[in-house]
């Protein structure tokens, strides 16, 4: 059962992650609405319907034909063109911005809607066809279907022209990186507030004599399913610390459990099986994912064959307000589960860690520009003078401000844009 439950919602994960989930639900809502119109065309409802507009009620079989076969044709080509138009501008993201924008880009659920919506049309107008096919002139009840198919016809222009104007607002690297803040920004205060229900208290490991567990496989660690673990482990007055912080790259054989009192090997196995490890880095529900994108992007703008260093500067003050609420976060939280006597404790990035993966490849590449040495310092200065942060969490701020001034006092001849920059720091 447990291994059933797990390959399911998998298998949900990936359905509602897909790009083809919403294209695919709205043309199958199309397809039923169709048959259903078929089906009431001759209700005394619809037919009195009829009668008190005549003039948009089609009768004739050859006018209706070509009506549907012109609206086929419209809408197949505008889905082609859309398609097309979502091509050029993952192209063109990936090339001038970064790859890892690409899933942000296709998963937009606006975009997919609309898609969807030309998909479920042109079923809708098959439908139709098929219809008037199958039963010819003789068969004069089809009015009201291709009333409807005209105004669904009206409303395929509608989305045409916003899709025209998403797609080429979408684009725009401002609109990425404010994307990006807006989503991280709200899921680590989801992450702060989630940590006002859960306690730590450094005693409750304090003993260093654990149980380690060490992964079987290599990958990203995303998640711990405590449903999946077995009932005999909820009942004992055990503690498991779960070593790995969200989207961490593990190795096969490192440590990625603690745990208090020793345990059965079936006890072990469900821990085991309980960890969600994958070969792919999925940051899309992560705050610090956001804060990856980010620097990438700042990163890509400083590099010789974009040079944008206006771009570089924008990323770099987003991260400063990311990376101020990322450090208010306590490394590691004790959660209590409901009726259960097990406690796990959740570890998160560390400061240190939050330095090396976010703010040192922009440094690699910013200490020859003063401009943007500016921008980053004022972010790191910025970023120690919160009061809200944790306490321990400024010593690895105020040492990457230490390999800032070293950096760019090798890298920076001009002495006045050098003390313009230090200056920050006193």
């Amino acid at each position: 059962m447990k291994t059933t439950l797990k390959f399911f919602k998998k298998i949900k994960s990936a359905i509602f992650n897909s790009i083809a989930f919403y294209p695919v639900l709205i043309s199958v809502t199309f397809l039923l609405l169709a048959v259903t119109l078929l089906l009431i065309e001759n209700l005394e409802v619809i037919n009195t319907f009829k009668k008190k507009i005549p003039f948009l009620i089609v009768q004739d079989h050859e006018t209706a034909r070509t009506i549907l076969s012109t609206l086929f044709g419209g809408i197949l080509s505008l889905t082609v063109f859309s398609f097309t138009m979502v091509m050029v501008v993952l192209n063109q993201a990936s090339t001038n911005f970064s790859p890892r924008l690409l899933p942000g880009l296709i998963s937009n659920k606006r975009h997919q809607i609309i898609l969807g919506f030309y998909i479920g049309i042109l079923l809708y107008t098959v439908i139709l066809l098929m219809f008037l096919g199958a039963y010819g002139p003789s068969k004069n009840t089809f009015g009201f279907s291709i009333m409807v198919s005209a105004i669904l016809g009206a409303l395929c222009i509608g989305l045409f022209v916003y899709f025209i104007h998403s797609i080429s607002q979408a684009i725009q690297i401002h609109n990425i990186i404010n994307r990006i803040f807006v989503r991280s920004n709200k899921l680590l205060k989801e992450e702060k507030e989630q940590q006002k229900d859960k306690d730590f208290t450094n005693s409750v490991i304090s003993n260093n004599n654990w149980d380690l567990l060490t992964s079987r496989k290599t990958g990203y660690y995303r998640s711990f399913d405590i449903s999946l673990l077995e009932n005999s482990l909820k009942k004992q007055k055990n503690i498991i610390e779960i070593l790995p912080y969200a989207d961490q790259h593990i190795w096969e054989g490192e440590p990625i459990l603690r745990v208090r009192d020793s345990l059965s090997e079936d006890e072990i196995e469900s821990l085991h099986f309980c960890m969600y490890i994958l070969s792919n880095h999925h940051e899309d529900d992560s705050g610090v994912g956001g804060m990856i994108k980010l620097t990438e992007v700042a990163v890509k703008a400083l590099s010789p064959g974009v040079n944008d260093p206006g771009t570089a500067i924008n990323a770099i003050s987003k991260l400063g307000q990311l990376l101020s609420q990322a450090l208010k976060i306590e490394t590691k939280t004790l959660e209590k589960i409901s009726d259960c006597e097990i406690l796990i404790v959740h570890n998160k990035i560390s400061a240190e860690e939050l330095m090396r993966i976010v703010v040192q490849p922009i440094r690699e590449y910013a200490k020859t520009d003063s401009r943007v040495a500016y921008e980053l310092m004022s972010v790191l200065i910025y970023i120690r003078s919160t009061k809200q942060i944790c306490t321990n969490y400024i010593t690895a701020i105020s040492n990457e401000i230490k390999a800032l001034e070293i950096d760019l006092k090798t890298n920076i001849n001009n002495n006045q844009d050098l003390k313009r920059i230090l200056d920050l720091v006193e």
